[in-house]
């Protein structure tokens, strides 16, 4: 008996899950014909990323908006254009689909930068949450830590900075600002000389952190924070112009 049911349960499954294959193989035979009523941009987060709107959406889909408007959908090509729209260094995800009317859905997120990197001699850049180092743009700049020095140059040119151990300890060490609300508001720039080695300017103080490369960043700024709570109400703000890090278990203040 108990062989007989698990035959018949199977058999339950199977059938319901062609039925299901054929519902989708309709679905997409039936909307495949169907002609393009209207294009409809949607972009996510663009409340705090305002670097691409709707224009120049549309703009990446280098496709005449005209021309698609009563096309099938099954003759748009929407890959290919969900690939040039990815390819561009503020695109996270995009995504096209139609709705039951007809109307086809571009569904675009933008990414979110963290730190901008600066120089002198060229163009800045910034450097997103997944690592992406992207383009500055003429529409939009963000308040985010900024990252200068002569190692920056190497920065700008990866793709992504998770490629590089190197650039995963910098990231840890943004996002590790960003986290902490006392450091977020604290922490104004990372200078990281050829060595990899960064100091800390900060908002508020003249002094220079030496922070050494970004490692041990928890046990570093755990230190860091002591300092800034306990000697430095007692000793005045103006007393130190340099503070080090780079030792275990000490902090060196001239």
């Amino acid at each position: 008996m108990k062989l007989k049911f698990n035959l018949k349960r199977e058999i339950k499954i199977g059938a319901v899950v062609l039925v299901l294959l054929f519902l989708i193989a309709f679905t997409e035979r039936k909307q495949g014909g169907v002609a393009v009523q209207d294009i409809q941009v949607k972009i996510e987060n663009i409340e705090d990323n305002h670097f691409l709107d709707e224009d120049d959406i549309n703009h990446l889909m280098q496709v005449s908006h005209d021309n698609i408007k009563g096309a099938s959908l099954s003759k748009v090509g929407m890959k290919e254009i969900e690939k040039r729209i990815k390819n561009d260094r503020f695109v996270k995800e995009a995504q096209l689909y139609s709705d039951l009317k007809g109307n086809l859905v571009v569904k675009v997120e933008l990414r979110r930068p963290i730190a901008r990197i600066v120089r002198n001699d060229g163009p800045d850049g910034y450097i997103a949450e997944d690592g992406t180092v992207m383009p500055v743009s003429d529409k939009f700049s963000v308040r985010v830590v900024l990252v200068s020095g002569l190692y920056v140059r190497k920065l700008l040119q990866m793709e992504n900075l998770n490629d590089a151990e190197e650039g995963k300890q910098l990231i840890a060490m943004i996002n590790h600002i960003r986290e902490d609300e006392f450091w977020k508001a604290q922490v104004a720039q990372l200078d990281i000389d050829s060595k990899e080695r960064i100091t800390i300017f900060p908002q508020i103080g003249d002094e220079i952190i030496e922070f050494g490369k970004p490692e041990e960043i928890e046990s570093k700024f755990k230190k860091l924070k002591i300092f800034y709570k306990e000697i430095l109400p007692t000793k005045g703000w103006s007393k130190y112009h340099r503070i080090n890090l780079e030792y275990e278990g000490q902090i060196i203040a001239e």
